[in-house]
């Protein structure tokens, strides 16, 4: 339980003082924070409702998005990260989870060179504050117009072009559990990994976003990941991140136990 975090999206009934008092009550210490859940508060009073809760802000979600079609988004982008930068670092989250984006109106190759620079441009803020821009490869059915980054190995091929101990890697098992190189990839990211999030594949998906299952739920073989993953030196936050339609329309609080209950289980 030491290391087991959730992130807000998970519970999404709850506004962030709600869940900080639910997650400490059950024992949880981590969260994940979406940055929608710090809208409307100073997030110096934000990062002091965690703190009386004893939570640590595991990784601030997300930022990103950076492959562009005028130059006024680019910038917009490059503006949009730093603030992310900024957020994590008032939160005390070590991290900022990228979705990378794409655009269809560009090829992946395109994209993936936005991506590339758009990260250059936030080091040397991420480098101020101290705080990591962390890779999310999305699974490729979210090449088009969510992320051209869609496995490890772009991923650690990013980070070796940029040279930054600043840019890691969150792995996340939904997106990356498909991978037939998927073993050989964790070896090779190695270090780069600072962020390790879980959730299941259900069979069928009804819907490819919201549609995700708690673990044990579905084919994922999320305790061989975690192993692969461990096996690198990675002993940091379990992060449990569902999307899940059906899970948000029970009761909360039931909710949460299962939540426990799956991760002492399946992960």
């Amino acid at each position: 339980m030491d290391r087991l975090a959730i992130h807000t999206i998970t519970t999404k009934a709850w506004d962030l003082p709600t869940a900080a008092k639910k997650y400490a009550d059950a024992g949880v210490r981590g969260m994940g924070v979406w940055r929608q859940w710090l809208d409307g508060r100073p997030l110096a009073e934000s990062r002091q409702i965690l703190d009386d809760h004893g939570i640590t802000a595991v990784s601030l979600v997300r930022g990103g998005f950076f492959p562009h079609l005028t130059p006024e988004e680019k910038q917009q982008s490059i503006d949009d990260n730093h603030r992310a930068l900024d957020e994590a670092a008032a939160m005390g989250a070590s991290q900022v989870v990228l979705v990378c984006g794409a655009k269809p109106e560009l090829s992946l190759t395109e994209s993936r060179k936005h991506i590339t620079e758009g990260i250059a441009a936030c080091i040397p803020h991420a480098e101020k504050l101290g705080v990591k821009l962390a890779i999310e490869p999305l699974h490729p059915m979210y090449a088009d117009c969510r992320s051209a980054v869609n496995t490890l190995g772009q991923s650690t091929d990013i980070i070796e072009q940029l040279g930054s101990t600043r840019v890691g890697i969150a792995a996340d098992v939904y997106h990356i559990w498909w991978d037939p190189n998927l073993e050989q990839e964790i070896q090779r990211a190695g270090k780069h990994i600072c962020g390790f999030h879980v959730c299941d594949w259900l069979t069928p998906t009804n819907d490819f976003l919201n549609d995700r299952g708690l673990m044990g739920e579905g084919c994922i073989d999320i305790q061989g990941i975690r192993q692969q993953i461990e096996a690198t030196g990675f002993n940091d936050w379990v992060e449990v991140e569902i999307f899940s339609d059906r899970w948000w329309s029970h009761d909360p609080d039931e909710y949460l136990t299962k939540i426990i209950q799956a991760y002492k289980n399946h992960v």
